[in-house]
């Protein structure tokens, strides 16, 4: 069954371009132009993925994220006219995976929606290899559940975070570069996105380290990349 995507834009011009190119992979299209309208097809038609705009009539690109996350995990793919490097900060940390400035490849959007696919896919193939689940201290990843808790408190992670933070808990204690984060989280090359990695590490640390200005858990290795201790003090240690 072909995957379905939800693309939501109040320009005709870039929908129709858009769901022209997705049809053409064949890619089931939906499509949203506001932002009421947009969480109300989420609801309904249950996407695999999502192509959303942050300058929207009703409710911004920023608040559809928000409430869409809270009732669903979904990969969501930002667009925006705007380049500042906090637009993209406050777009991952409400739950945005990806995020493209306009204007933007048709070519590069392709291939972003199919390496998250193929992420999420992958999700499911590992399931029969990968433990049930990895325990740190107190952090808990239950890959079977696909669900992250921390002293028995069940967080609120995006897909990248989640594949991030199982990947270096199932190598805890190895050095992995950046290039390596990028080439098994993200799929394929994206050429200077090194940043991009760094950015999910912070959110990461926000969301699991006791103080993520000093964090314990994942460790920066100046030059490299990044390190998941498996030894970690708690207080019941």
């Amino acid at each position: 069954m072909a995957s379905k995507i939800l693309v939501v834009d109040d320009e005709p011009s870039i929908v129709k371009s858009v769901q022209y190119s997705l049809e053409k992979e064949g890619y089931q299209v939906v499509t949203a132009s506001d932002g009421l309208q947009a969480v109300e097809v989420a609801r309904r038609e249950k996407p695999n993925l999502i192509v959303l705009d942050v300058m929207l009539p009703s409710l911004d690109g920023y608040e559809v994220c928000r409430q869409i996350r809270q009732e669903m995990v979904v990969p969501i793919i930002m667009l925006t006219a705007k380049g500042e490097e906090i637009d993209k900060v406050v777009g991952l940390e409400i739950g945005a995976d990806e995020y493209m400035t306009k204007p933007f490849s048709l070519r590069e959007l392709l291939a972003r929606i199919k390496a998250l696919l193929r992420l999420v896919s992958r999700y499911a193939e590992e399931r029969t290899t990968q433990p049930d689940r990895i325990e740190i201290a107190d952090l808990v990843i239950d890959i079977a559940r696909h669900e992250v808790t921390l002293s028995g408190k069940v967080l609120n992670l995006t897909l990248k975070e989640y594949e991030l933070l199982k990947l270096m808990a199932m190598n805890a204690n190895k050095v992995l570069s950046r290039e390596y984060l990028i080439e098994q989280v993200w799929g394929y090359d994206f050429t200077g996105e090194g940043r991009t990695v760094d950015v999910h590490i912070h959110w990461l640390r926000e969301k699991i380290e006791k103080d993520p200005n000093n964090p314990m858990r994942i460790q920066t290795v100046r030059g490299v990349g990044y390190r998941f201790e498996r030894r970690i003090r708690t207080p019941a240690n």
